[in-house]
């Protein structure tokens, strides 16, 4: 949990609210298909439904009150990934800081399918 501080109090925000405003950020960004997770039994890739998203963000709270995110996702076919990539990145970053202040240090994307059609 990320504690920030004020002159009223504090404010403890839990993984659940970063996991929620990073699916919703990169599903909504152009190319992605959705978030994706790998099957512990069988050790296939799985697209989440939208109401499950949060199961392919991993969060990580750093030392310097900072967080660290792991996505993992799927992408439409025929696309040039590094730009779908970039272009996650910096949505996921203004949206949880905007919607947190806490500032996301480091974030990577792993493009576990490509989706056709």
């Amino acid at each position: 949990m990320v504690k920030l501080n004020n002159e009223y109090g504090s404010i403890n925000i839990a993984k659940g609210v970063f996991m929620l405003l990073t699916g919703d950020a990169a599903t909504n960004c152009f190319g992605v298909k959705g978030m994706t997770v790998r099957s512990v039994s069988d050790g296939l890739v799985h697209l989440l439904k939208r109401e499950s998203m949060g199961k392919g963000v991993r969060i990580t709270y750093n030392d310097d009150n900072t967080i660290s995110i792991d996505l993992h996702i799927a992408v439409d076919q025929d696309l040039n990934i590094p730009v779908v990539c970039e272009s996650i990145i910096y949505e996921v970053r203004y949206k949880v800081a905007k919607g947190t202040g806490v500032e996301v240090k480091r974030i990577d994307i792993f493009v576990d399918s490509m989706i056709i059609g």
